[in-house]
């Protein structure tokens, strides 16, 4: 019986399969966090450019609108679209400093009514009598393994630019 607990041979193995389970875990959660970080920039670099595309406009119509919500999907490409949600609105403040919506287009969410007041904004974003674009996202990532995140997570994001053609960007055809 002794030459039988001497022999370590296969104790590799056995200590092998008894950590695989474990590194696979490390090693699928790690891909899934790191997607999931990497779809988050992509979410916030999609309402800064559509935003800014908007921005540097004097004037757009629903078309041009359109084709903006059209590089926002390519923005987020190797990522799929169907769970994005992009919104543009324009933003005036009166002499009182009440903002309301100018006016508001949207895919995959429901636009901001015209003429509603806007309440919640950060701090200075858009003083009496000033004009601000707002590009918003919202989507939904879901992890390709679902081993660390079984849940979808919610990604939003909001960005608030100035005009830089004019004092206000107007929609044509809103």
């Amino acid at each position: 019986m002794r030459p039988l607990l001497a022999d370590r041979r296969g104790a590799a193995a056995v200590e092998f399969a008894l950590l695989l389970p474990l590194m696979a875990l490390i090693y699928f959660g790690v891909v899934e966090v790191t997607q999931g970080a990497m779809t988050e920039q992509r979410v916030a670099h999609t309402a800064s450019a559509i935003g800014d595309l908007v921005a540097q406009s004097s004037t757009v119509t629903s078309a041009q609108v359109g084709d903006i919500f059209t590089v926002g999907d390519a923005i987020m490409t190797p990522y799929p679209t169907s769970g994005l949600q992009m919104r543009i609105s324009s933003l005036t403040a009166d002499s009182n400093g009440n903002v309301t919506v100018a006016w508001s287009q949207a895919q995959g969410m429901g636009a901001m009514t015209k003429g509603s007041t806007v309440s919640g904004l950060p701090a200075n974003v858009v003083n009496a009598g000033e004009s601000v674009i707002m590009g918003q996202t919202r989507y939904a990532y879901r992890s390709v393994f679902g081993v660390v995140l079984p849940q979808p997570i919610v990604f939003s994001e909001t960005y608030y630019l100035h005009p830089r053609l004019s004092t206000q960007v107007t929609c044509a055809d809103c």
